[in-house]
């Protein structure tokens, strides 16, 4: 039994790594929603006929060979038709424009704001103010095109002088005050409600998001 197991394992593995080889890095590098199915179904299929006692070695290799074939198919299909892209591997959603938040496209993505500045810190973008466009792509990862002002040269570049640099703060994700933010910066509700109205905003509960930068007036996102 065990001599089975190990035999079916070692063939089950080669198996996936030249399907693999032949299917391209972009199933491991650029996994959309599709490829991302498909490879668990396919780790399923090899996982499931080691502890099968009815399937054998030809049972494997055949459901390996059929399930590659079918991918293999797919990504012809695609690669061939440029109209069934979008059904298969899905479109680039635009989620900033021109600096203002898509909300309506990034509910369409099941993408809140808490995610949105977790793949915009992956691109070392620490502020949604610097951002021009961002382009939620198929894989789930963004693109992000920043501002101007925010673009190289740098300011070693330019000989000039470091400055300090501050972290900006969220205050307002979704509506909600966060708190600790608002504690960590040093400021209070009294402060943030003043500096709201200031802006003609009556409450918090008004804004998708708010965002702090020490020296800076208020990043504002109304919903």
């Amino acid at each position: 039994m065990y001599s089975s197991i190990l035999v079916e394992t070692i063939i089950g593995f080669l198996c996936l790594f030249v399907l693999t080889k032949v299917l391209g890095k972009s199933q491991i590098t650029q996994i959309t929603a599709f490829d991302f199915i498909a490879a668990l179904v396919l780790g399923e299929l090899v996982g499931n006929a080691l502890y099968d006692k009815d399937v054998g070695i030809s049972q494997v290799l055949f459901a390996v060979f059929c399930w590659g074939i079918l991918i293999y198919v797919t990504e012809w299909i695609t690669e061939k038709f440029k109209g069934s892209r979008a059904l298969l591997e899905g479109r680039p959603t635009i989620i900033i424009y021109e600096g203002k938040i898509q909300k309506e496209l990034m509910n369409k993505g099941k993408l809140d704001i808490n995610q949105l500045q977790h793949l915009l810190r992956s691109k070392d973008v620490f502020s949604i103010q610097e951002v021009e466009y961002a382009v939620l792509e198929t894989d789930g990862t963004v693109s992000v095109l920043k501002k101007s002002l925010e673009q190289s040269p740098s300011r070693g570049d330019l000989n000039l002088k470091p400055e300090r640099v501050y972290l900006p703060r969220t205050l307002v994700s979704d509506g909600e005050i966060l708190w600790d933010n608002l504690e960590e910066a040093g400021l209070t509700e009294d402060w943030l409600n003043q500096e709201l109205r200031k802006q003609n905003i009556q409450s918090a509960k008004e804004l998708m998001y708010v965002e702090y930068k020490e020296g800076e007036a208020l990043y504002v996102v109304p919903y």
